[in-house]
C-alpha cells in the first residue's frame, strides 16, 4: 500500500456515540426562598413593639376595665363609624382585649411578618399590613355592630400575601420544605373555623384582612424574585 493510501485510511471519519457526548447541564434559575431569611425582620419587630407599647398604655389607662372604656380608646363600633369616626377603622387594629390576645397575635405576626417581609420587602409588607387591617375593619363593621379590636385582620392579610406568593410564583421559587404553603393554608382554615365556634372572635375581620392581603399581594412583584441565583445540575 502506498503512503497516500495509508494516509487516506488513517483519516476515515469516526462514528460519534452517545457515551462520547457531554451530559447537558440543566440551569435552575428559581429563587431559593429560605436563603437570606433573617430571624430579626426590622419592620415586623417594629410593629410588634408598637403594639406592645399601645397595649401597655391600655393597661395603665384602664382601657380594658369596661366596654365603654375600650370604645373610648378607639375600638371599632359600626354606629360610631357611620357617624363619621372613620379613624376607628385603623385605631381598632392596634388595640387588644387581653394579654392572651396580644401574645397570640404577636406570635402569628412574627412568623408571617418574617416570611412576607423577606419575600416582598419591608415597605411592601407594611403596605399590605396596613391595607389588610383596614379591609378587615371594613368587613367587620359591615357584618357586626362591635365593639371589636385586634390586629388579626392585618395579620391575616400577611397570611394571604404568603399564600399568593407560593401559588402565583411557585414556578419561580425553590422552596426546600414544600409543606410551608400547606401549613399556612391549614392554619388559616383552622383559625377561621375556630372563629365560627367562638362568638368573641371577629371572623369577619379575619376574612376581610385575608382577601385584602391577597388582593394587595397580587399586584405587587415580590422583591425576592430579583435575587436570582443560577444552579447547575448535571454535566461533567
Amino acid at each position: 500500500m502506498s503512503g497516500i493510501e495509508e494516509s487516506a485510511a488513517d483519516e476515515q471519519p469516526i462514528r460519534i456515540t452517545a457515551d462520547m457526548l457531554e451530559v447537558p447541564r440543566v440551569v435552575d434559575v428559581r429563587v431559593d426562598f429560605e436563603r437570606g431569611m433573617g430571624y430579626a425582620p426590622p419592620a415586623t419587630l417594629l410593629i410588634i413593639v408598637t403594639l406592645g407599647a399601645i397595649f401597655g398604655w391600655q393597661l395603665s389607662s384602664g382601657a380594658l376595665t369596661s366596654e365603654e372604656s375600650i370604645i373610648a380608646a378607639g375600638a371599632l363600633v359600626r354606629e360610631r363609624v357611620a357617624q363619621g369616626e372613620w379613624w376607628r377603622l385603623l385605631s381598632a387594629t392596634v388595640l387588644h382585649g387581653s394579654v392572651e390576645h396580644i401574645l397570640g397575635n404577636a406570635m402569628s405576626l412574627y412568623i408571617l411578618g418574617m416570611a412576607s417581609e423577606h419575600a416582598y420587602g419591608a415597605r411592601s409588607m407594611l403596605l399590605i399590613y396596613l391595607a389588610s387591617g383596614i379591609a378587615g375593619s371594613v368587613l367587620s363593621a359591615a357584618m357586626g355592630p362591635g365593639p371589636s379590636v385586634g390586629a388579626s385582620g392585618a395579620i391575616f392579610g400577611l397570611m394571604g400575601a404568603v399564600l399568593v406568593l407560593f401559588w402565583k410564583h411557585h414556578h419561580e421559587l425553590m422552596v426546600r420544605d414544600k409543606r410551608i404553603g400547606v401549613v399556612v393554608a391549614a392554619w388559616a382554615l383552622f383559625t377561621i373555623a375556630t372563629g365560627l365556634m367562638v362568638p368573641m372572635i371577629d371572623n369577619a375581620a379575619h376574612l376581610g384582612g385575608l382577601f385584602g392581603g391577597m388582593a394587595m399581594a397580587w399586584g405587587i412583584r415580590p422583591g425576592i424574585l430579583a435575587r436570582r441565583v443560577v444552579y447547575l445540575r448535571g454535566g461533567r
